[in-house]
């Protein structure tokens, strides 16, 4: 499997093309996946439209060589598309290489799939001599990236941006960022759209905010004020995982599942309203519901 091609799978019941209302998506780090059987009987509560999922494990290992996305996809009778990350280069062998990366799942038809592969990256995967071929090492090829999709959910196709950035780095991720957002410039104005994952850092921190205004993105979840992870993560306090909306969107309900333990990550789930009843772009905290469970 190819660095910079995207695994894509069908397992939706028949050709879902029409409108839905309202639509619900959801943004989860399941840690690889490792605990899928409670993974997957979330994932079937929360009947979202749309799953953007991070660290997710293709063929490795530490998580029985299953291939992850595939089976939640299959679970949910959904359709799928993975893009590659990284390579682990411990947890495979050259005949049978491990991936791991994001996978963006839907009833609805995945078009226009690519990897979106940052520029900025850190060095600290690399893999030297001196360094022992050790799976806590990590030691990995590849490199922090976002899939980009496109769903058809309504009058426009919506653009979804599944990623993951750099935890090593914070001015390497702050980079990463603006890679993202330079790169939906080339959707027209109206365009929906969506951007959810771990973003390794606190979005309502001063300038990353003030950025995101001017980029006309809307953060449902800017005023949460716990962690998005059960305990300090990588020595970051405060929430570093997000969903962010842009276009003809109104946010209904924006919810933190902290109740879900299936991973070191809580789920983050949205309901956004119809196209059709919305004009132009809302950022009002009136429309957003911060109840947490």
């Amino acid at each position: 499997m190819s660095l910079d091609l995207v695994e894509t799978g069908s397992f939706a019941k028949g050709d879902v093309s029409e409108t839905t209302d309202p639509i619900r998506v959801l943004s989860w780090n399941i840690a690889r996946g490792s605990r899928l059987e409670e993974i997957i009987e979330f994932l079937r509560s929360a009947n979202a439209h749309v799953i953007c999922l991070q660290e997710t494990d293709h063929n490795v290992r530490r998580t029985g060589r299953r291939n992850i996305a595939a089976e939640i996809a299959s679970a949910l009778r959904m359709n799928y598309a993975f893009g590659v990350e990284f390579e682990e280069l411990t947890q495979g062998s050259g005949e049978s290489p491990a991936y791991h990366g994001q996978a963006t799942l839907s009833p609805f038809c995945l078009d226009g799939c690519r990897i979106l592969r940052f520029q900025n990256q850190s060095r600290f995967w690399i893999p030297r001599w001196w360094i022992p071929k050790l799976p806590v090492l990590q030691r990995r090829v590849g490199g922090r990236m976002a899939l980009v999709t496109s769903i058809r959910l309504g009058p426009k196709p919506f653009a979804v941006y599944n990623l993951h950035l750099e935890s090593r780095s914070e001015r390497v991720r702050r980079a990463q960022l603006a890679e993202l957002l330079e790169d939906t410039r080339r959707y027209e104005p109206g365009n929906p759209i969506i951007m959810g994952g771990d973003f390794n850092f606190d979005l309502n921190r001063s300038p990353t905010a003030t950025v995101l205004d001017d980029m006309e993105f809307h953060n449902p979840l800017g005023h949460a004020v716990q962690r998005t992870t059960p305990s300090n993560h990588l020595g970051r306090e405060g929430p570093i995982d997000w969903v962010l909306i842009k276009g003809p969107l109104r946010t209904l309900a924006a919810r933190v599942e902290c109740s879900v333990s299936a991973s070191d990550h809580y789920p983050l789930s949205l309901t956004l309203g119809a196209l059709a009843e919305c004009s132009g772009i809302r950022s009002d905290a009136g429309a957003m519901d911060h109840t947490h469970r």
